[in-house]
């Protein structure tokens, strides 16, 4: 357009320069050469007075193109920032975690600008279909690239949403047992007994299996306990229970337990007569129970004439 204006200004300039020298004299001409100076001024004009018009009309209609991408980018940002007020809110009143707030507003404000920046370009007349095309094409090669890592997304989400466990529960899961420290989006961290850190994908988390020993008030402590044959069967189950009553971290049915201590014969072994003792305890005093019973079973039952067995094998010698 700029090109067009300029030869026409040329044009124009050099039509006003020959109309001062002696081609376009009219002074002693015919009549004929008369009629072609005259078109030949009055189409100069004419042609100047249009391109202007034109270039007027086209400057108008992109200012007004302007305008209207401006109106439409100020009214999309105000409603981004107004829904994601909204999300925000939303989230606070679910009490969601966190880390899946994050990554949700991230997400919702990264889609929504980029389609606000889409209508705003087709809004200046600019085509928007290979824009598109090619965030979709960027968008597959991304997510193919980074497959592994959607997936610890996506894992991520679901152990969010669903809360199998929390920072602070003891759990065990793709081999490793300990408590929880930290979760976020893609992995999750917990500390082992140990003092190691277990750095978990979320991926393989959600997917596997997760066993929470964390997630009940209670826990009940299994004990298997070996005596020797001829032992009185009656006395043992008398002096295991006499140990349940003594610790004070043993509960009972009447404190909310789904169960009262409990002794009994369990099995008939090659060299010893097994006894199972199970008692309920806080799920905090699992591990301190479970120790010192194994202790006070140690100290208490030969004191009181049972023995623990040992392996044994009886030999029969034929005379011949």
């Amino acid at each position: 357009m700029m090109f067009t204006l300029l030869s026409l200004a040329k044009a124009k300039a050099i039509t006003d320069s020959l109309a001062r020298t002696e081609l376009l004299d009219t002074t002693g001409k015919t009549e004929m050469e008369k009629t072609l100076i005259a078109k030949l001024k009055e189409s100069g004009s004419v042609s100047m007075e249009d391109a202007l018009g034109n270039l007027f009309d086209k400057a108008l209609v992109f200012g007004l193109k302007i305008l209207a991408a401006l109106l439409i980018y100020f009214i999309g940002a105000y409603l981004i920032k107004a829904f994601k007020r909204f999300l925000r809110k939303f989230f606070e009143r679910r009490r969601t975690e966190p880390a899946i707030v994050s990554f949700v507003m991230s997400l919702v404000s990264t889609v929504c600008w980029i389609m606000l920046v889409i209508i705003v370009v087709g809004t200046l007349g600019i085509e928007t279909t290979s824009i598109a095309a090619l965030l979709a094409a960027g968008g597959m090669a991304i997510g193919m690239a980074l497959s592994g890592t959607v997936q610890n997304f996506a894992g991520g989400v679901m152990i969010l949403v669903f809360k199998p466990f929390k920072v602070g529960d003891y759990i065990e899961a793709q081999g490793y047992a300990g408590t929880v420290t930290e979760m976020n989006i893609t992995s999750t961290k917990m500390l082992t007994v140990d003092n190691r850190v277990i750095i978990l994908p979320n991926g393989s988390l959600s997917s596997g299996t997760v066993n929470n020993y964390s997630s009940m008030p209670f826990r009940r402590v299994d004990i298997t306990v070996s005596v020797e044959y001829g032992s009185d069967a009656a006395k043992v189950k008398e002096l295991l229970l006499a140990l349940a009553a003594k610790d004070s971290r043993v509960l009972t049915s009447g404190q909310g337990a789904p169960a009262d201590p409990f002794a009994a014969l369990n099995k008939l072994s090659s060299s010893s007569v097994d006894f199972v003792f199970r008692v309920w305890v806080n799920s905090t005093d699992y591990w301190p129970v479970y120790f010192d019973l194994n202790e006070e079973i140690y100290k208490s039952l030969p004191e009181n004439g049972v023995g623990f067995p040992f392996p044994q094998m009886t030999v029969h010698m034929s005379e011949d």
